[in-house]
């Protein structure tokens, strides 16, 4: 085995996961005693498939934007640079099932979505790539697959 690395991902077997997935990947605590948690929105096999970069685009401003209606203490939701996924930080909260149901609801609002939010060039670094089609397309492919949600390996 390799020598362990310093990123939870790097120490993850790429080949043996099986997207989609929602998995917990580390609990960080603060001085104060708050707690980060962090997860891995896996909406694609790794190696094996990847989201285009401007459905990828659309669906995460819709998710930053969306999320937070439905859960409390949201501190980021990111893309991955290997465009499989979603990293999701949230505070104080360790329930996987708040998770799930918030994106549960998010990806429902991305597929009533008539716009992305922020797509101009004075809210958005690339504004010329987006698509609400591909966000759409990415949120009911991961709709479809929820059962297995739970399964990472």
């Amino acid at each position: 085995m390799a020598e362990k690395m310093n990123v939870e991902s790097f120490n993850l077997d790429h080949t043996k996961v099986k997207a989609p997935y929602v998995r917990l990947v580390g609990v960080t605590e603060g001085t104060g005693g708050d707690k980060v948690y962090k997860y891995d929105l896996r909406f694609k096999q790794p190696n094996k498939e990847h989201m285009e970069m401007a459905g990828l685009h659309s669906i995460e401003h819709l998710m930053a934007e969306n999320i937070r209606n439905h859960m409390d203490n949201v501190l980021d939701i990111g893309p991955m640079g290997c465009q499989t996924g979603f990293y999701l930080s949230i505070l104080n909260n360790d329930s996987y099932e708040d998770v799930t149901e918030a994106l549960e609801k998010t990806l429902k609002d991305v597929l009533e979505a008539d716009e992305v939010p922020a797509c101009n060039e004075v809210q958005c670094g690339w504004a010329a790539n987006h698509s609400l089609e591909g966000a759409k397309k990415i949120a009911q492919d991961m709709l479809d697959k929820k059962e297995g949600w739970h399964e990472v390996f």
